[in-house]
């Protein structure tokens, strides 16, 4: 995982592209000039106001996905929570377990966090398996207004 270069833009783009993607990540698709805008805001925003940590996840030096760890924006989450995605054809290969426990890791160790979450589509059971797998244990699931579900999990130092 790297810090996001300006060249990143287009493999970005893409990736927040992706229906697979876009199935599971945030609120959906958006428009291609809504996720030019959020690439510009990492620059402009988090990186200028270091706000929280997003990086380019590589593999070879080939860009493959998108990772950070941030303060949730949930009402209903008082923490921070892990966030990645990779592009589906660089699925299947551990990159995602990788990712996720480096994440993990980060917020343990080097934010001293207790505890770190990650919110998971219901539906999304190769997440939700993954996470599972690397030690988080279900919190709770909300329910929003359209009808889908999300899963709370949550990682505890030590445990």
């Amino acid at each position: 995982m790297t810090p996001y270069r300006l060249a990143d833009e287009a493999d970005f783009v893409a990736l927040f592209q992706t229906a697979a993607f876009g199935r599971w990540f945030g609120d959906g698709m958006r428009p291609e000039a809504e996720d030019r805008a959020v690439f510009g805001r990492i620059f402009s925003l988090v990186y200028a106001e270091e706000r929280f940590p997003v990086w380019a996840v590589r593999r070879d030096g080939i860009y493959v996905g998108h990772a950070e760890i941030k303060p949730s924006p949930e009402s209903w989450l008082d923490g921070h929570e892990i966030i990645y995605g990779l592009d589906p054809r660089h699925q299947r290969h551990g990159f995602g377990t990788e990712v996720a426990k480096a994440l993990t890791e980060y917020g343990h160790g080097e934010l001293g966090l207790s505890e770190v979450h990650a919110t998971v589509h219901a539906e999304n059971a190769a997440s939700l398996a993954l996470l599972r797998g690397l030690g988080y244990v279900d919190v709770k699931q909300i329910t929003a207004d359209d009808g889908h579900t999300t899963c709370l999990l949550t990682s505890v130092r030590g445990g």
